[in-house]
């Protein structure tokens, strides 16, 4: 396995829970974990199988398309470099996966094999699973583009340094390739997890009583498996998206700058850079959680994995001005995508960067207060529930629109300064900036869905109650890192998208920046406008599907069986018939959204040209990243407050999981909808927004030859 085997020590002296319950229940971990790892290979099994199908496809007419503005030779470049981003994609959510699969189990084995109240080796093995999971995903993802950039380079085409910005274009099909995987995996991975988990909810929890992970519930082990295929695989390949196209674009923009090219390959590859000293930075300070200032108990975990967050910025903002002034010359010339030149310091360079990481830090910041239960909006929200279901989706609609406030004016600061400094080179940085602590982000990302998983596993093997407890606390802030990954991914994507745009209009060779009065060009910015909301309702309208025919098949197991509902009773359920409806249904639903977003662009721009994809792209970043972060946050905030509630952490006693007679309370019921409904907005349709944002530009940007090429830029419409 990737991480050592948990060691279970001090069974034997170890008062706090009868012996025999707890070896019995661990005899049943392991035939538990394979089941869910048997689930998780065969749904990424079928879903990589499509996956494989649409890169060869695509990447066939990729060549043919470009072929048409460019030479052949270049089409084919750009269509090997789509493959290598697209493979690589897949390598990291599968690695991700696995990880993930082989550590969930041996953290509900650690947490087992501790004393009530500790949780230092839990937090250990499910950490260090998220440790190896983005390291390892950065690595890959830093060395594939290294050894790409370096084989184009050797090509006698790209000899003269002249021509390496034909070769960046080329290589920016490295970046389609990963976020063209990256749609698929979090829309199908979403769609998956989603639908068994509202289905266990609808018909286990609310209808019938039981626990969450119930081992009588048959759809237990189908929405453990979308915790690992969706929060796991398609976060891996989502984050790996937005690394691969900040760095694309941040090389397209950066070989237009005469100087930087007679600098040397050194300061062109300065945007790879930041990302390769990022990893170092991550890399020392992963030791802090588990070494230097170890959990102890309940209270110590949030705020351990928010000193990593803070400390890997702390060290990764000095580390980017050490590379800049080692690579970067004192000063060089931009070409303003507005008018004239820019001469941009190499200290300003620096200082773009370390904007975007500052602002990354805020970003995940907010996102915590607004969605971790130790703050006053998430109690707020539960309190919300004492006036029932209604009030408490009114009041968490009400934090995710809030929530947006901030981050948003983050982001409008940061594009803003970097735009001033170094034109929009400065965005490209500071987009590579907030994903230069990306090892980080992806481990306390990825501790999440394996905590999650080691809750399932507790209750599903029916150890102690003391167990579930332990993993409870430690899923809870795993919500809440879960949350805060998805803030820097949404942030990063805004970022990463507009710096895509302007390395699209560079591409295109426009100076005199873009009128977005021109008629075409608004009223496609209504259309891109509209795309979020469109997708986002495709996206929901899955789930719901998908979750309908998986709460079909739990009531009639339970109609067929009824010994299903009696806790004494050995009777199992067919676990296998609830993975297969969740299989089929997102394989079937994940494919109208994806060809959504990446039609969208194609077809505004073969018809009508480059204006009507300047509107598109605009409208799509400027509307989805409200939503986006709205969505994602309303969703982690309503988990939160049910997690609030049935922990019993509010000294108000009507804020309770079951009454004096062991009944779930109006209360929780209400709190279990909200959680519910919150579902979909945070694990799916949210977090794939920030997959459309990048994935409509960097397709524009690969295109753009081909766009060029039909009337001038003016569409088959020849639309003036």
């Amino acid at each position: 396995g990737v991480i050592q085997k948990t060691k279970i020590s001090g069974l034997e002296t170890n008062g706090h829970t009868a012996l025999g319950a707890l070896m019995g229940g661990l005899e049943k971990v392991g035939p538990i974990h394979e089941t869910i790892e048997l689930g998780a290979k065969a749904f990424l099994k079928a879903e990589y199988t499509i996956c494989a199908i649409f890169l060869l496809c695509f990447a066939l007419l990729l060549l043919v398309l470009n072929a048409l503005g460019s030479s052949f030779g270049d089409a084919a470049l750009t269509s090997i470099a789509f493959l290598a981003g697209g493979f690589t994609s897949v390598a990291s959510g599968l690695s991700g996966m696995m990880v993930a699969v082989n550590a969930n189990a041996r953290t509900t084995v650690a947490a087992a094999s501790e004393p009530t109240g500790k949780l230092t080796e839990a937090f250990k093995v499910a950490f260090r699973a998220g440790a190896v999971m983005g390291h390892a995903l950065c690595g890959m993802g830093i060395g594939v583009l290294v050894v790409l950039l370096l084989a184009y380079k050797s090509l006698p085409r790209f000899e003269d340094p002249a021509s390496w910005n034909v070769m960046m274009d080329c290589v920016a099909g490295f970046g389609l390739g990963g976020s063209s995987v990256a749609l698929f995996g979090r829309v199908g991975g979403g769609i998956y997890t989603k639908a068994a988990d509202v289905g266990a909810d609808l018909v286990g929890k609310v209808v019938h009583g039981l626990e969450e992970d119930d081992p009588k519930n048959p759809a237990t082990i189908a929405d453990n498996v979308g915790d690992n295929v969706g929060d796991v695989a398609g976060m891996g390949a989502d984050l790996f998206g937005s690394f691969a196209e900040s760095t694309c674009a941040a090389l397209v923009i950066g070989t237009t700058s005469k100087d930087l090219v007679a600098a040397g390959w050194g300061a062109v590859l300065f945007p790879v850079s930041i990302s390769s000293v990022g990893v170092l930075v991550c890399l020392a300070c992963s030791f802090l959680a588990t070494d230097v200032k170890p959990v102890q108990g309940f209270k110590d975990v949030e705020p351990a994995l928010k000193l990593q967050l803070i400390s890997t910025t702390a060290l990764a903002v000095p580390a980017v001005f050490a590379c800049a002034a080692f690579l970067l010359p004192e000063s060089f010339e931009m070409v303003s995508v507005t008018a004239g030149t820019k001469s941009v310091p190499w200290y300003g360079a620096a200082f773009c960067a370390a904007a975007g990481a500052l602002g990354g830090l805020l970003i995940g910041l907010v996102t915590e207060f607004y969605t971790s239960h130790s703050f006053e909006p998430v109690k707020e929200l539960a309190h919300a529930c004492k006036q029932g279901a209604a009030v408490n989706l009114i009041y968490g609609l009400a934090l995710g629109y809030k929530s947006a406030i901030i981050p948003v004016f983050a982001l409008a600061v940061i594009v803003f300064v970097a735009f001033a400094i170094a034109d929009l080179y400065g965005v490209a940085l500071a987009a590579l900036g907030m994903l230069s602590t990306l090892a980080t982000g992806l481990t306390i990302d990825g501790y999440g869905p394996v905590t999650d998983n080691a809750g399932g596993i507790a209750e599903m093997a029916q150890l102690p109650e003391q167990v579930r407890e332990k993993t409870d606390c430690l899923d809870a802030a795993g919500n809440t890192t879960a949350a805060i990954g998805k803030g820097f991914a949404i942030g990063s994507a805004a970022l990463v998208s507009l710096a895509l745009y302007g390395a699209f209009v560079v591409r295109l060779g426009i100076h005199e920046g873009v009128n977005v009065l021109e008629p075409l060009t608004f009223a496609a910015l209504l259309v891109g406008a509209n795309l979020p909301y469109w997708f986002s309702a495709m996206t929901m309208k899955s789930v719901g599907v998908a979750a309908a025919e998986m709460v079909k098949e739990v009531e009639r197991q339970f109609k067929a069986n009824p010994d299903l509902l009696n806790p004494a009773s050995d009777s199992v359920p067919d676990y296998d018939a609830c993975v297969q409806i969740s299989t089929k249904a997102s394989l079937r639903e994940m494919i109208p959204p994806a060809c959504l977003v990446m039609l969208s662009p194609l077809i505004a721009g073969t018809f009508f040209g480059v204006k009507a994809v300047f509107g598109i792209l605009t409208g799509g970043l400027v509307s989805g990243v409200q939503l986006a972060i709205s969505m994602s946050n309303s969703g982690g905030a309503w988990d939160n407050a049910k997690k609030y509630i049935s922990g019993g952490f509010d000294a108000d006693v009507e804020l309770r999981k079951k009454d004096e007679h062991g009944r779930s309370t109006p209360v929780h019921q209400a709190a279990v909808t909200g959680d519910t409904v919150g579902d979909p907005f945070k694990d799916t349709s949210g977090p794939a927004l920030n997959i459309l944002m990048k994935l409509m530009a960097i397709l524009s940007l690969v295109f753009a030859e081909y766009f060029l090429a039909i009337n001038d830029g003016r569409g088959l419409f020849n639309v003036h």
